[in-house]
């Protein structure tokens, strides 16, 4: 009796999975018919179109995403000897071998960015320039520009490579093989990815905001501005809050979190073949920004309701 039982549940199981599967093909095949047909005669319809399109996306994205972290969440411990060196290696591809890149980026952004205060802000005079130095870089790197080009950078550089592997992975049958041989292929491929970018965007985040800082004062004080340093991180600590470094150090992570998301989800969980996987590769990135834009944008909400 155990042993029908058995069997029965497996069966069953398999039947599941089967379903899955078809109706996983018969929304990819639907969201390709709707990509590719011809354009509607009428606004409305065109604009309908896109609105279910949209709906789709959100709502595979958001699946995938509660997948993902209930995979993290329940084999956090599974298989640690050989998923670990694998978290280890995401992260340091999206944080470590990033740091050149980024300390490039952060001595510019300082440049410009303290560069067009002072001309902007020389019509007020150049003692009213200078005392709102501080306040203008918190505003600005801080809270705003630092977290958003550390998220879009790292996507620009990471994930699209996340999308063109597991692209790749799929339409080669690496993701059946590893199905077969009883592996998760979301355990296996997609935690790792998920809880490196996390953490990588989380460091360059830190990294990117700090470089910004000190070499806008580097440019300060190049330009022959009378500021001293102390009076320059004086004005950065009066303009910091408790809520800023809150906020900076949550909305770096969900960035993290929902690129990586994003990168994999078009990747992974669907059908492809290799000649879609650069034109997915495409579509990943734009949605990847339009999500970090999104995020932001509640933020921002959030600044306004606090």
């Amino acid at each position: 009796m155990a042993v029908k039982n058995y069997f029965d549940r497996r069966a069953l199981r398999l039947y599941v999975v089967a379903v899955q599967g078809k109706l996983a093909r018969m929304l990819h095949v639907e969201k390709q018919w709707l990509r590719n047909a011809p354009l509607p005669k009428s606004f409305s319809n065109y604009f309908g179109r896109k609105l279910f399109l949209f709906g789709l996306t959100v709502h595979g994205l958001g699946a995938f995403a509660l997948i993902a972290l209930g995979v993290i969440l329940r084999k956090w411990n599974v298989a640690r000897n050989t998923i670990r060196p694998l978290i280890y290696r995401e992260t340091a591809r999206a944080g470590i071998k990033l740091l050149p890149m980024f300390a490039f980026v952060a001595l510019a952004l300082g440049f410009l960015t303290i560069g067009q205060v002072m001309a902007a802000l020389t019509n007020y005079g150049a003692a009213g320039a200078i005392q709102y130095l501080g306040n203008i870089m918190v505003i600005v790197i801080v809270r705003e520009l630092g977290p958003l080009l550390a998220a879009v950078l790292v996507l620009a550089r990471v994930g699209t490579a996340n999308v063109i592997e597991l692209g790749n992975a799929r339409a080669l049958g690496d993701v059946e093989a590893l199905e077969a041989m009883g592996v998760d292929p979301v355990h296996y491929l997609v935690a790792p990815r998920v809880i490196g970018m996390t953490f990588g965007v989380f460091a360059l985040t830190v990294y990117l905001i700090l470089g910004t800082l000190v070499s806008g004062y580097l440019f300060a004080f190049l330009q022959e501005v009378p500021l001293t340093p102390s009076q320059y991180f004086l004005q950065l600590a009066d303009s910091l809050t408790t809520m800023d470094f809150a906020v900076v150090a949550f909305k770096s992570l969900v960035f993290g979190f929902f690129i990586a998301i994003v990168t994999c989800y078009h990747g992974l969980a669907q059908p492809l073949r290799l000649e879609e996987v650069s034109r997915v590769a495409v579509r990943a990135v734009t949605q990847g920004i339009i999500v970090c834009v999104v995020i932001d944008a509640l933020f921002i909400l959030l600044y306004i309701v606090t």
